[in-house]
């Protein structure tokens, strides 16, 4: 039994039962950050706040949206943004930080490629990030049905469709993640549960796990350089400051993410309060009509470089039907990035301008999922339909192929 003796304070009470100031010190006190890092490394507290955003403005919102397919669009478009006061700042606070938080998203996961943070014992770093992209991804898309547009109702159409190539239960499957032979009330119900309650707690969890697995391996540095955390913390706790090359996560750097933030913000609602339609597509303020189709059907623009995927293979190759051929690219481009410890042969850890083939293949790859998201808009005719095809080929050759081949050669180069 723990020995308590007269507390002192309040805080010594509490400190004596539940070790506040030991747990302090390892979430933040005496949690340690390299010093050689830049503003980039702040992507991840700008994260925690938006998805904070979203989850107190979804409450909000939730207070009066019908998840019912004859009132789920009234409720929006009319009690929401015009008879509920304020209801359509927290719609618009929602809709943009539904939208920019995948911006942050792909920054932190191409600044993680880019300095090779997916390396050297940080693979568990990695793997519970990309699995927060998947979960996000689902929330997303189930959140994007609940206004009950025509848009929200042909992409629901479309995406639970796929689930159809499933060989023996592919037809079931479709089925029942609709709750009906078509989308209609039941699969708006169940996208709903999915997005306020089930994800939103997966979510939660994940975030934690993410957390977690940074307390080991420690946070990258622009360098890349290796750094014995606990000498170097050594040296701070010992007033050596200066020549230490690490600073605890609270003061020095969780202060200057605040800053960062602050500036953050300061752009975030410039978007919510003048641009704010660029998160929300025209024709999704048009009701839900199953009887009339949309003349191109496309999904947010976060998701437009993965739908370029589906589309791209428009011809049967042998057996294999072009839709078959499209799901499976579609469903690899998901999770590939997963894979990037697998794919990456190299023991160099380095920011990719040290990395000479590793440099010219992570531009490529940018390039090559700007072209998939802007043709991704673009009706898949003519010219377009080829530039799909060829930039699709080219995403998955250069995870696949390109970059296994330039590391390896890496890997032997430094041997």
């Amino acid at each position: 039994m723990a020995h308590i003796t007269k507390a002192t304070s309040v805080r010594d009470w509490f400190d004596q039962r539940i070790a506040l100031t030991k747990l302090w010190n390892v979430l933040a006190g005496q949690y340690w950050i390299p010093k050689n890092i830049n503003f980039l490394w702040a992507m991840g507290v700008v994260l925690t706040v938006l998805f904070t955003l979203l989850f107190i403005s979804g409450l909000l919102l939730l207070m009066y949206y019908k998840p019912d397919a004859n009132l789920a669009f009234d409720s929006v478009n009319y009690t929401i943004m015009k008879e509920v006061e304020y209801g359509w700042l927290w719609r618009h606070i929602h809709a943009v930080a539904a939208s920019v938080i995948f911006l942050i998203i792909y920054i932190h996961a191409f600044v993680g490629i880019y300095y090779g943070s997916y390396k050297k014992g940080r693979e568990m770093i990695w793997i519970s990030g990309m699995l927060l992209f998947l979960i996000f991804s689902a929330e997303a898309f189930s959140g994007y049905m609940l206004p009950w547009g025509q848009m929200s109702y042909w992409a629901a159409q479309v995406i639970t469709q796929l689930f159809g190539g499933i060989p023996f239960i592919g037809g079931a499957l479709v089925e029942w993640i609709r709750g009906d032979y078509a989308v209609s009330d039941p699969t708006l119900t169940r996208f709903f549960m999915l997005h306020v309650c089930l994800l939103p707690i997966v979510i939660i969890m994940v975030i934690g796990v993410h957390f977690y697995t940074l307390r080991i391996p420690h946070v990258n540095n622009l360098e890349g350089e290796e750094i014995d955390f606990e000498l170097e913390a050594e040296k701070y706790l010992k007033g050596d400051t200066v020549n230490s090359k690490v600073i605890p996560f609270w003061p020095g750097f969780l202060s200057k993410d605040f800053f960062y933030v602050s500036l953050f913000m300061i752009f975030f609602f410039y978007l919510v309060s003048f641009h704010f339609n660029f998160a929300m597509d025209p024709i999704n303020f048009d009701p839900a009509n199953a009887a009339k189709t949309p003349t191109h059907i496309y999904p947010e623009w976060y998701f437009l470089w993965q739908y370029e995927i589906l589309r791209g293979f428009f011809f049967d190759i042998g057996p294999l039907k072009a839709a078959d051929i499209g799901a499976l690219a579609m469903a690899f481009a998901g999770i590939s990035l997963f894979f990037m410890p697998l794919y990456d042969r190299s023991d160099v850890v380095a920011p990719a301008h040290k990395r000479k083939g590793f440099f010219i293949w992570f531009w490529l790859l940018i390039i090559d999922l700007i072209i998939l998201t802007v043709y991704g808009k673009l009706p898949p005719t003519g010219f377009n339909a080829w530039i799909g095809f060829f930039s699709s080929v080219g995403f998955l050759a250069l995870l696949l192929v390109v970059l296994p081949i330039i590391t390896i050669k890496e890997r032997k180069a430094n041997k």
